[in-house]
This record gives C-alpha cells, structure tokens and sequence, in this order.
C-alpha cells in the first residue's frame, strides 16, 4: 500500500505540470516535421561478393609452403573486409568517378547536387595532381547555347564567357562547356561548382561504407552505402569491387613475379655453393685434429669432475682456516676457541685442544686469585705463546690452501675449454654436412618451383566473385527514417521537461506542502496548511466566508482546540505562541487570521505583538484598512515595550479593540523598538502580562520573534500552551526544520505544533487540492456548459 502510495505521488508531481509536457511535446514534433520537410534523403545501394581463397593462384607464396618457409593459402576474410575499405582504394574510386567535382544547382530552402548528366562538363588545363588536393568553388549561370554567366562568388560580380574560352582560376585555366543533353532544363539556374581535396573525399565515403559479412566462418560479404543520389552510391560499389579485384590482381603479379625473379638468383647462387660446402668440410677435420669427438668428450667429463670435487674440498678448508685466523686475530682476552670444525691440519687441533684447555683451568683459578697472582701470570705467557704459535700455523695454512685452490681453478679451466669446444666442433661438422644435403636438395626443388612460379603468373585470377553488382535496396528513402523520428521527438519532447522537473526536485531542499513537512517531523503534530493567496486576494477572512483560506483557518482552529484541550495541567490553557524560523514565512499573517478565526464563535481573543525587534503587526492592521474601536483615554502609541519598560502603563493601557469585517479582537502592538528586547522580555511584568491576560480572554496569540535568528522567544516560551512554528513553502529549507525539533527534546519548547504557510492551490491536501465545498468551482474550457 505505501509502495502505490509513493508511485501516486510521485507521478502526481510530474502529472501537475503535463501543460509543459504538451507543449515540450508540440514543440519536439514541430521540430521532426520541419526537419524531415527540408532534410536531404539519402537512398542505400547494396553489392555482394564472394571472397575466392584460391591455392593455385596465391600469386608464389605457397610455393614454399612444402618446406615450411611460409604459411601458405587463404587469406583471412576479416582481413579482406579492410583492405575493401582502406584508404587507398577509396581514394582511386573518388578520383576514377570524379566525385571531389560536384555541381549544385542552388535553391532558395534546399540545394540540388547534380550527377546524372550534369549540365556542365569541366576541363582543368592544371595537372591532376593539383586539382587533386586543391579546394575551390565558383558560380555558373547558364544565359544561352554558347554563353555563361561565371563568379567567384554567389552574390559577387559575375562576368560573361563564352563555352570553350579558357578561364583563370587559382588551380589554373579551366574550360566549361555545355552537355547539351541536360543543359536547357538550367539555363536560367546559379549552379555552384565545387572542388574538395580528394582526401577529403575519400575520409568521408570511407566513414560510410559498411563492409560486413554475411555469417560467421563465410566468404560472403556484403558492401552497402546511403547516399542523396542512389546511382552514385551504385557506381561507387561497382567501382570499387573492380578496383579491388584489380588491385588484388596486381598485387599477386607483383608478388609471382618477385618470387620468380627471387628463385632464378638463388638457383644461380647455389650451384656455386655445393663445391664451397665440401671444401669447407674436409678443411674443418684438418685445422682441428677431428677424429672420434664423442670418445674426446667423455674422457675430458671424467677428468673434470675430479678435478671440481678437489677444488670444492680446498675452498671449504680455504674458507675453515680464514675464519679461524680471523677470529684469532680479532680476540683481546682469553676465550674458549672452537675446535672439530673440519681442518685436517693436527697440529693446529692439538695446540687449539690446548689453549682451551689453559683457559678453562686460568677461570677456575680466577674465581680465587687475580690476574697479579703469579700462577695466573704464567697461564697468561702461556696462553700468549699458544695464540701466537696457532696465528702462525693458521697463516701458513691459509696460504697453502690459497695456492691449492688457484692450481686446481687453472686445471678446471682448461679441462672445461676442451670439454665446451666439443659440442661446438661437433655443431660445426653437422651443420656443413646438413648444408652438403639441403643445397643439394634445394637446387634440385628451385628447379621444379621455378617453372610451377610461371605457370601461377599466367593464371593469376580475381580475388572475389560477384553475386550480386551494385542495386538499390528501395525507391524510399532510408534516411531520414520518419516514424524513428517522430518517436525520438516524441522522446525528447517527453523527457526535456520531465529532466527539468526532476533536476529541480532533487536540487530543491525546500517544504513545499504538509505532506514534506510530515515526512521531515515525526514527533510534533502538523496542524493544517494555508493556500498561496494573489495580490488581490483578502489578506483578512471576511464574516461567511467559503475561501480556501477561511476553511484551511477552521481546519487549523479545529485541531489547535483539540491539542490545547488535550493539554493537562492548570488554567484555560489558551496561551498560543506564533514563532517561525526566519523572517518572512508568514507568522504575523497567520496570527493574525488565527486570532479572527478564533473570535468567531463570539470568543474573546487577544492578539499580542511580542517580536519588539522587528514589529509588522502594527502595519499591518493600518494597511488593511481596520477600525480601531479604542476606547476613550487609551494610550495609542503606547505598546508592549512601554509597558515592560514603564511600570506606570496597565494592560488596559496598551489594548486596542480592532473590527476587521464583523471579527472584533483586542490588539497589543509591539510599541517602539528598544535598545535592550532581550532584557525587556526577561522582566517579570512580560509574565505577569501573560497570566492576566490568560485569565481575562478566552484565547491568546502571542505573534513572538523568529527563533533561528535571535532567543528572545525562548525567554519566555515556558509560559506558552501551545508553540506553533510557521514554515513557508517554497521558502523554508528542510534542514532548519531540525532546530525547532531540537529544542523540543531538549525541553526548550514544550507542546510544539507546525502549520505550512503559502502553499500553491495544487500542492495543497495530500491529493493536491481540498476540493469539496472550499471555494468557488468553473467548468473548464472544453467541456460544454
């Protein structure tokens, strides 16, 4: 149910405005109908072909596809589709067909290219070359048989030629002269000649041809082209199927007699070869002593990894014996020294056994004596000569194994150059024995490939078949498509004005109904709304009045008594505050028609001006033409802030009895603007004022001052029975809304209820309108009366 609930609204806020929508929507489609009236129509031309991979006619590459030189056969169709549509064959059927010179003849809304026939035949005197990547355009008038109008120009001078007689333009000397077939039928129309770059040209005709094909793992292909002249796009298919069969034709010439030319040299060059690679042979067994490699090379491999195994035991003893002759070096005192660490010198392991051994027995004798003690001198001398005699050992151990293990490197070296050389003379010998064999076999197959080259020369065939030349698809157009039009217009004018609607919305931050307030406040009550009102609308409500303003008052009044009665404690409780959160959102306005609303049922109603910063009420009344119904010895100037000032005033002092149409009320102006309103309020007579007038009126409207910009309300809003806080449509933002809901849960403000001030008629109740009996309803315009 609140799913349909939300789409309803929802759609409600697009459906207010469908006057914008029809309109968008009648624009966007007289937008489509001048469009398709004065667009130029473009007509499809469609050709298919088959794409032929012939094996025999490959133009020589498959010659060597026995061998495995190269991959021979078909060509890829994916790859045919863009060679069809490369640059370079655009570019040869722009220039064959001449399309970079077009003639229009010119109209007053759309021009008219001319091709079939044109009434001119131009002759450029420059090479094609210029004319080629030139642009340039000049203006003919036909007058006669034999003369013409010509200008640089549309709206230029023009000067008088005769047909035939040279002309000087900046591409050269240009001759024109009449296709008398066609040249009556514009004798009296401006043409326009225009010369393009041919590159241009070509870029643009390249862009629209679609090349595709037909299925997947087919040789079919299909070529299509929209064009404003369908026989152009006809002869531009055909033309370029030929070009393509022709070029393919010379490529494959091109590449059989390249392959011809590429067999005779090498058949020339390897009948000199085969004696070179016998000679090369016999010297290679000489120059390096070749007589049984295999049985060389295992000798050498058994040699060699003795020699590894005998170097890797010497770096290891090597590395042992540098270790332990630095850390005999680097030792100050006398500590334990390692021993079984894989020297096979004894003589180092025996001295070492017995400095460890001195060195244990000086820390036993150190734990009862000292270092001056002559035993320990002695262990020290000792233990001084054994560290010296093993540093020596240690060198000598170290330089022996160095030399060890530099002999057995040299050794390893040249054993591993005659172990590596082997494979290499052996490679050497293979490779000019496989050379003795492939020249001989290749010279014998060139010979055979040589003639088969000829014979594919001579065949050479296209490389695609036509299935279908050139045609138009249909006599109509198929651009631009007329019902696509109408719907995207119809789109467009659909959705312009539902972006803007819904851009507005989501940027929008602002209440525009009572409906967005509830979803903003949860906890405080929404007492009603009240409709925007024109500029000649009653800013008071009048005795019977059935306005929408008068009903959205009584509805207000309504559920304002419900939650006042509802209201436990103490009292009449009638004390009703009118605050907002700025200035400008109504309070003033409301209070005031509240207090009328109020006095109807004959009830006594008090209305005090409590905003002393900035006081509207005073004006308010004077500029809706109310009678003051004072009586006689009132003080009319004096107001609420005399009396919180000058405790010589009494509430009967500072009250005007108002008559607005038939409603009486009593009035308290807010009186001058001091320069203290915060201390003002805090004094005890503003309460006093308060509860007096609580007893003495049957209710009590306080219009106070705006809460978000001052706290002089929230001096004295514990007095108030009921807080009600203005909000503006269209002008309240939803974030302030926090703050009045704020002071609530703080206890700021007690009994808090919101009303929603100036609300468009279609925004108003929660289908959009009140609609039963709350004003004045008119037929519309359509329907009969």
């Amino acid at each position: 149910m609140a799913d349909s609930t939300e789409i309803r609204e929802i759609l409600s806020t697009y459906l207010r405005h469908w006057k914008w929508f029809l309109l968008s929507l009648a624009v966007a489609i007289s937008i489509a109908v001048v469009y398709l009236r004065y667009a130029v129509p473009k007509y499809e031309a469609r050709a298919k072909i088959k794409i032929i991979e012939d094996q025999s006619s490959a133009g020589g590459l498959d010659l060597f596809s026995d061998i495995g030189m190269l991959s021979g056969g078909n060509t890829m169709v994916e790859d045919e589709v863009e060679v069809f549509n490369s640059r370079s064959n655009i570019i040869q059927v722009v220039r064959e067909l001449g399309l970079n010179s077009r003639i229009i003849s010119l109209g007053n809304i759309r021009n008219t290219e001319l091709y079939d026939h044109p009434p001119l035949n131009l002759n450029f005197l420059s090479a094609d070359s210029v004319i080629n990547r030139s642009a340039y355009s000049f203006f003919v008038t036909g007058i006669s048989d034999t003369s013409f109008r010509f200008s640089r120009e549309e709206d230029g001078p023009a000067q008088l030629y005769a047909f035939g007689k040279t002309i000087e333009t900046p591409l050269g000397d240009l001759v024109i002269t009449p296709n008398f077939e066609n040249a009556e039928a514009y004798r009296d129309r401006k043409l326009m000649v225009s010369i393009t770059p041919v590159t241009k040209v070509a870029e643009n005709y390249q862009a629209r041809v679609r090349v595709a094909i037909a299925e997947e793992f087919s040789n079919i292909v299909t070529l299509s082209l929209e064009d404003p002249i369908p026989n152009r796009a006809r002869d531009f298919l055909n033309t370029l199927i030929r070009i393509y069969n022709e070029n393919a034709i010379a490529d494959k010439k091109a590449v059989a007699d390249k392959t011809s030319q590429f067999i005779n040299d090498r058949i020339a060059a390897i009948s000199s070869n085969l004696t070179n690679v016998d000679e090369s042979a016999e010297e290679l067994k000489t120059e390096r002593g070749l007589t049984d490699i295999q049985s060389e090379a295992n000798i050498n491999l058994n040699f060699g990894a003795s020699n590894r195994q005998q170097l890797a035991s010497s770096q290891t003893q090597l590395e042992i014996a540098a270790s332990m002759q630095d850390l005999v070096q680097q030792q100050d005192g006398y500590e334990i020294m390692p021993t079984n660490i894989g020297l096979d010198d004894p003589t180092i392991a025996s001295t070492t056994a017995r400095y460890n051994q001195l060195v244990a027995e000086r820390r036993r004798l150190m734990k009862s004596s000292t270092e001056k003690s002559p035993i320990i001198q002695n262990l020290d001398q000792e233990l001084d000569g054994l560290k010296q005699s093993m540093q020596s050992s240690l060198n000598s151990k170290v330089n022996n194994l160095g030399m060890q293990v530099s002999t057995l490197t040299n050794q390893q070296a040249i054993i591993n150059s005659k172990i590596y050389s082997a494979p290499r003379n052996e490679r050497d010998l293979r490779d000019i024995t496989r050379q003795q064999q492939t020249t001989e076999s290749l010279y014998l197959y060139l010979l055979q490939k040589r003639e088969e080259a000829q014979i594919a020369v001579a065949s050479t065939a296209p490389k695609s078949q036509i299935i279908d030349s050139a045609y138009h698809v249909s006599d109509t157009p198929v651009s631009p498509r007329r019902k696509l039009v109408y719907l995207v217009s119809i789109i467009f004018g659909l959705l312009v004005p539902f972006s803007v609607i819904y851009a507005r919305d989501l940027l929008d931050n602002k209440i525009h109904s009572r409906h967005n307030l509830e979803q903003i406040i949860h906890d405080a009550p929404v007492l009603g709304e009240l409709p925007r009102l024109g500029k000649k609308d009653n800013k008071f409500i009048v005795k019977d009045d059935r306005s929408i303003l008068a009903e959205s008052l009584r509805i207000i009044r309504t559920n304002l008594d419900y939650l006042l009665k509802a209201r436990r404690g103490g009292g009449k409780n009638n004390l009703i505050f009118v605050t907002s959160g700025t200035p400008g959102e109504g309070k003033t306005f409301f209070s005031t028609n509240l207090s009328l609303v109020l006095s109807g049922n004959r009830k006594r109603v008090l209305l005090i001006g409590a905003d002393i910063r900035n006081p509207k009420l005073y004006t308010y009344f004077l500029n809706n033409n109310v009678d003051n119904m004072g009586k006689q010895g009132r003080n009319k100037d004096a107001g609420l802030t005399e009396y919180l000032y000058d405790d010589k005033y009494r509430p009967q002092d500072i009250i005007n009895s108002m008559l607005v149409d038939q409603h009486a009320i009593d009035v308290i102006f807010s009186g001058r603007i001091p320069p203290n309103p915060a201390e003002l309020l805090m004094n005890e007579r503003m309460k006093e004022l308060l509860d007096e007038m609580s007893r003495e009126y049957d209710y009590v409207v306080v219009d106070t001052a705006p809460i978000l910009v001052v706290t002089d309300t929230l001096l004295f809003s514990d007095k108030a029975d009921l807080m009600v806080y203005v909000a503006r449509a269209g002008v309240t933002a939803r974030d302030t809304l926090d703050f009045p809901a704020k002071l609530k849960e703080e206890g700021k403000i007690s009994n808090l209820a919101f009303i929603v001030n100036d609300v468009k008629q279609t925004n108003l109740g929660y289908g959009g309108k009140y609609g039963y009996g709350y004003s004045k309803t008119q037929k519309k315009w359509w329907k009969f009366r």
